[in-house]
């Protein structure tokens, strides 16, 4: 045995040694790439959360064309909601439709609501305005399907569908909510309608309902800081792939520590 040999065995390994053994060195390399990885997670996050490109204060208030901004059967992007849209059509008399449960300033009451043709086979739903008793309700969309089929120009905010809620058992073509998909069901001659996922909310009302209260949406931070959470996650992500890494290394130095106690006792 040569005398480097012998004083190996005197001494134990040092953690450094353990650590640029080939085995470890190997662990090392795949940390690195797992934290590589997590690293891209959390830089992709955090390029998402910070809107490079907000849309300017008060974009929503300026009164735009419809058609310019959203196809029927397209989800309505987050920054377009509650714009201010304009569009013209022709109402279908038989689609005037009472939704219950719909506040106005606190109160309680019913939206009317009508299907308008803005194009050949394409509709969209429309809140019309609020009544405070189902009476006054029924009997604005009454007269509302008697008036003349003539064209109307429109201007009301564009807002995203509530969804659909299964109605009472007791009246099954009850709605609570402003859903086109919902009100698709009850409408007429809807074979081959491309219809807006979103409704309108229209600004004025018609003589014998009151306007609809909805105010401008509030002015959403360009910083999105869910993402930035998420962006330090997998930072700590990645610090706890090293981190592993020499925890399992010092128990293995630890291990064989023992070992030469116990064998040199």
């Amino acid at each position: 045995m040569t005398e480097q040999a012998a004083a190996a065995q005197e001494f134990p390994p040092t953690l450094r040694e353990v650590m640029l053994r080939g085995r470890w060195i190997g662990v090392l390399l795949l940390c690195l790439v797992v934290a590589g990885v997590f690293a891209w997670l959390g830089q992709w996050q955090l390029a998402r959360a910070i809107d490079t490109d907000p849309p300017p204060p008060g974009a929503t208030e300026q009164v735009r064309p419809l058609a310019d901004l959203i196809e029927p059967g397209q989800y309505l992007p987050e920054p377009l909601g509650g714009q201010k849209v304009t569009t013209s059509g022709e109402w279908v008399a038989e689609d005037f439709i009472v939704i219950s449960s719909r506040f106005n300033e606190g109160e309680e009451g019913y939206w009317v609501t009508g299907q308008l043709r803005v194009a050949d086979r394409t509709a969209i739903a429309v809140a019309l305005g609020w009544a405070p008793t189902r009476e006054q309700a029924d009997a604005a969309a009454d007269a509302l399907a008697r008036q003349d089929a003539s064209e109307v120009e429109l201007t009301g905010r564009l807002i995203d569908d509530e969804g659909v809620e299964l109605p009472p058992a007791d009246d099954v073509f009850a709605l609570t909510r402003m859903s086109p998909a919902a009100l698709l069901g009850q409408w007429h001659d809807v074979e081959q309608l491309d219809v807006y996922r979103p409704y309108l909310a229209s600004l004025t009302a018609p003589s014998g309902l009151v306007d609809i209260d909805s105010p401008a949406p509030e002015e959403k931070s360009p910083i999105n800081w869910l993402n930035i959470f998420y962006a330090a996650e997998w930072a700590i992500f990645a610090g706890f792939a090293f981190y592993l890494w020499y925890r399992l290394a010092k128990d293995a130095w630890e291990r064989e520590v023992e070992d030469f106690e116990d064998t040199h006792a």
